[in-house]
């Protein structure tokens, strides 16, 4: 087909828009939201997963995953938030490599995930390891970003 770009330009177009995606609706995430907010957070948390999985590496997917969890959570959805923070959780926790701030990302979302559903126990636990990994977090802007997320997640 003569109107069907290169492959390259669709991986590339792909690959802007899930940062798009992904960037807007962690923005939305840490704010007070009208209605319509909630939607285009939850609209731009899928449509990055969904570009993330087409050209996205096993880290980028794990990434939207933590993104699809914590948006899950912030909108009530517990058990679907907590069924995928379970994998995302594991998936870092498993890595030698993942940087300190990603880790009590990780711990954060899982906790709000956790709180969401339920989930008295892995909340608390969470919650805990989340607050643990979040003073270990060696640059003070990425404890920032972090704090600003672990500000929604309610305390056990």
């Amino acid at each position: 087909m003569a109107d069907t770009p290169p492959a390259d330009d669709i991986a590339t177009w792909q690959r802007k828009t899930a940062m798009r995606c992904n960037n807007r609706a962690w923005e939305l995430s840490v704010k007070p939201r009208t209605h319509a907010e909630d939607r285009e957070m939850l609209d731009a948390a899928h449509a990055a997963a969904f570009h993330w999985g087409e050209i996205g590496t096993e880290l980028n997917r794990m990434r939207a995953s933590m993104l699809l969890a914590e948006v899950h959570a912030l909108l009530g959805n517990g058990a679907l938030a907590l069924r995928i923070a379970e994998p995302m959780r594991l998936y870092f926790l498993a890595k030698n490599d993942t940087p300190d701030w990603e880790k009590a990302f990780t711990h954060a979302v899982h906790a709000h995930a956790a709180h969401a559903a339920g989930d008295a126990s892995a909340h608390r636990a969470s919650y805990g390891r989340a607050q643990e990994a979040m003073a270990a977090i060696a640059d003070a802007e990425d404890r920032k970003v972090v704090a600003e997320t672990f500000a929604n997640v309610p305390a056990p």
